[in-house]
């Protein structure tokens, strides 16, 4: 009886780790640990580990997001990752930040809209976007998507004139840096392009309460035409601790995309192990919640990987 039982627990440890051999090892690019990508990288990787029938494992990495991710995945050094939509635009026609389109990335779904969130200190004189003129202000991490958008904005006001920031000190820190350096009142101000509430934001109006800048009215007209990838938003009040009414701005959409050359079946596997766990991943992260399969495709600016395709008409979001 004992004999049977020892058996039987080294054919289990033995077939256990044939299939995490078999399984596909997948790494996806995220973001900064202080923002948004990270953590829901590691939830998301986690639901396809756990429920794609032991075709995928996959493992969050720490990046400098959109870009780097990109330029990560078209190189195969990555299998998949959490991008902006706008990047992922920029990359299918290379331009911005690319020198050239890049050939070998593709779109799995849509997940949640990223508020642009301009913030200075509550006792601040800045009062709207023009006042950063004369400031030190975080524009971003370089070569991500958030330093993008902050070129976007700021030129529409002329404070970038197509190559560099004009009249004001521009900071090219991730999300964790310009929360350490605002904190540490170095920097007058910042732009986080990333869902709300952020870890980094959260974490100084503990301490510092701060006043959001608005994006509204004829400069958001003027944004959304230029770049359509941006849509209206709200931070909505209580997103924030100390946060009291609702702030107009802009999104792009967060979006998870693959390597082209990534084969059908785990294309399939991944995509379907996250729409048939939703509740589950919305458990493991809020963002989660964002989405759904009637909105897999809002929003986005690449090909469809022929995997998740190949699933979604399976269940008839597509014909």
């Amino acid at each position: 009886m004992k004999k049977s039982r020892v058996l039987a627990v080294a054919l289990a440890g033995l077939f256990a780790a044939s299939t995490a051999f078999a399984a596909s090892q997948f790494i996806m690019g995220t973001g900064g640990t202080s923002g948004t990508y990270y953590p829901l990288g590691g939830a998301i990787s986690q639901i396809i580990t756990d429920h794609s029938g032991g075709k995928v494992a996959c493992v969050a990495q720490a990046t400098g997001a959109s870009v780097e991710n990109l330029n990560l995945l078209n190189a195969g050094d990555i299998d998949l990752a959490l991008v902006q939509n706008d990047t992922a635009d920029y990359a299918k026609r290379g331009v911005m930040f690319f020198k050239a389109p890049l050939a070998n990335v593709t779109g799995i779904c849509r997940i949640y809209p990223e508020h642009i969130q301009v913030a200075v200190n509550a006792d601040s004189a800045i009062k709207s976007l023009e006042d950063f003129k004369g400031k030190n202000i975080s524009v971003g991490a370089p070569g991500s998507g958030n330093e993008a958008n902050a070129r976007q904005i700021f030129g529409e006001i002329g404070l970038f004139d197509g190559t560099n920031y004009v009249g004001f000190t521009p900071h090219f820190l991730s999300y964790a840096e310009a929360t350490s350096h605002f904190k540490d009142r170095l920097i007058d101000g910042f732009t986080f392009t990333t869902g709300a509430p952020n870890s980094g934001i959260q974490e100084i109006v503990t301490t510092q309460p701060l006043r959001f800048l608005e994006i509204k009215d004829k400069l958001r007209d003027d944004i959304i035409a230029k770049y359509p990838f941006f849509a209206p938003a709200l931070i909505e009040k209580g997103t924030y601790s100390g946060l009291d009414h609702d702030v107009e701005t802009i999104a792009v959409q967060a979006c998870l995309v693959a390597r082209r050359d990534m084969s059908e079946d785990e294309a399939y596997a991944v995509t379907k192990a996250i729409f048939e766990n939703l509740e589950a991943l919305g458990n493991a992260h809020a963002k989660g919640k964002n989405l759904t399969l009637e909105h897999a495709l809002d929003g986005m600016t690449l090909d469809i990987h022929p995997g998740a395709l190949k699933y979604y008409k399976e269940v008839g979001l597509v014909k």
